[in-house]
């Protein structure tokens, strides 16, 4: 019997090509960039589909009658269509183009908020991020309700036991990340929905970080909202979306008024245009939200198995380095994470073992992350992350522990 066909293995080298800042030196070393987490880099299929729009295409999208008009608006309402298959919606008209996750989470905090009255309860977890906790307590200021916390164990892992005796009879909704941008957490997303539809509860889930490690189906998770950023999906700032299941977004109130969200005006009363367009008032981010449609073509060209496949390898080669080096501490064990990892050090700050690491060219992130509440969950006041894209080798990840050595040697 013949052997299965291998596939072959993710050409990282050819990747790397397409993004042109990884040719650059940072203090007179290879940029060994270790972000991605926060912002990942851009490819040239991108940078050309911005470029192009403002080269060639530029004009405000819908309602105008001439070339220019057209050809943005279906490059934008395309964008929007690649989107919606990406993460397995049903139709386009489900995805709301916002400028980021921040804006999405705070489109349902005021939408769906709105229908929510004193007493009434919201469901968070100690890994969220703040842009997943700042708009629930303060809606929480505004309306009276309720903000209680699913807790995490010491490894890390959403405690689902915690997290299930918490709805009550006025658990309205929880918000719970997909992946935490600190841990690397992945979150079992379609058991968290059965457990708060079947209490009444909607779910909104946080893809800042999942919708690139991981294979991401709405429609299999059964969620009510999702919400994900361009800039971390290699696309540019600015453009992101918030999807919503059945007919939530014709159920919910607008979020910002004016031009566009508009189907008429009058002097003592506004009518809505429809879905999703009733949510996306003003000029949108045009050249942003059709370059977002680029780094989505550019991400479903790529084996999206072996993507995965190889950030994993890069992940455990940089904690088994981590693990065995004296005075760190990895913040976060959980089985199952994507490709971030956050440390703590006995011997120096976070904010000393970045810029000791910048000198070698090595860029990680330091600080609380946007995540004060589980900073403190773990005693820390910051962290140390290292964060890998498909772009990163695992040369890049010896040269991490390599610097990381150096600055241990430097600091003490």
């Amino acid at each position: 019997m013949n052997a299965p066909v291998k596939a072959p293995a993710l050409d990282v080298a050819a990747i790397r090509e397409q993004f042109p800042i990884l040719k650059r030196e940072v203090n007179g070393k290879p940029l060994v960039y270790l972000d991605s987490a926060a912002s990942a880099q851009k490819p040239r299929a991108v940078i050309d589909a911005v470029s192009g729009v403002y080269e060639n295409s530029y004009a405000n999208v819908h309602r105008g009658l001439h070339t220019l008009a057209n050809e943005a608006t279906a490059a934008f309402e395309g964008a929007r269509e690649k989107i919606a298959a990406f993460i397995g919606a049903e139709r386009p008209e489900q995805i709301v183009l916002t400028r980021g996750t921040t804006e999405a989470i705070n489109l349902v905090a005021y939408s769906f908020g709105s229908t929510l009255k004193p007493g009434d309860e919201i469901v968070v977890s100690q890994m969220e991020h703040h842009s997943n906790i700042v708009p629930w307590l303060l809606l929480k200021e505004r309306a009276g309700i309720a903000v209680k916390w699913a807790p995490v164990t010491d490894a890390g892992e959403l405690d689902y036991a915690a997290l299930e005796a918490l709805i009550g009879p006025r658990t309205k909704l929880f918000a719970i990340t997909h992946m935490s941008n600190v841990l690397g957490t992945a979150t079992d997303a379609k058991r968290i929905t059965a457990m708060a539809h079947a209490k009444g509860a909607a779910v909104l889930i946080d893809g800042s970080q999942s919708a690139v490690h991981m294979a991401v189906d709405v429609s299999e998770i059964g969620c009510d909202f999702f919400a994900l950023t361009g800039h971390k999906l290699y696309g540019p700032t600015g453009a992101g979306a918030l999807y919503a299941a059945g007919d939530w977004l014709d159920r919910l109130p607008p979020f910002l008024g004016g031009g566009e969200m508009i189907a008429d005006v009058f002097e003592d009363r506004v009518t809505f245009a429809d879905v999703p367009h009733k949510f996306e008032a003003g000029t949108p981010s045009i050249a942003d939200v059709i370059g977002l449609g680029a780094a989505i073509d550019w991400m479903t060209g790529l084996d999206r198995t072996a993507v995965i496949e190889h950030e994993k390898s890069l992940l455990d080669r940089a904690t088994q380095g981590l693990t065995a080096m004296d005075g760190i501490r990895i913040i976060g064990t959980a089985q199952d994470k994507g490709a971030i990892v956050s440390f703590a050090a006995e011997w120096a700050h976070a904010h000393d073992i970045a810029q000791i690491l910048d000198r070698y060219g090595v860029a990680v992130r330091a600080g609380h992350h946007c995540a004060q509440p589980l900073m403190r969950r773990y005693g820390v006041n910051s962290t140390a992350r290292a964060s890998f894209a498909v772009y990163n080798t695992a040369d890049e990840v010896d040269d991490f522990l390599n610097a990381l050595n150096k600055a241990r040697e430097f600091l003490t």
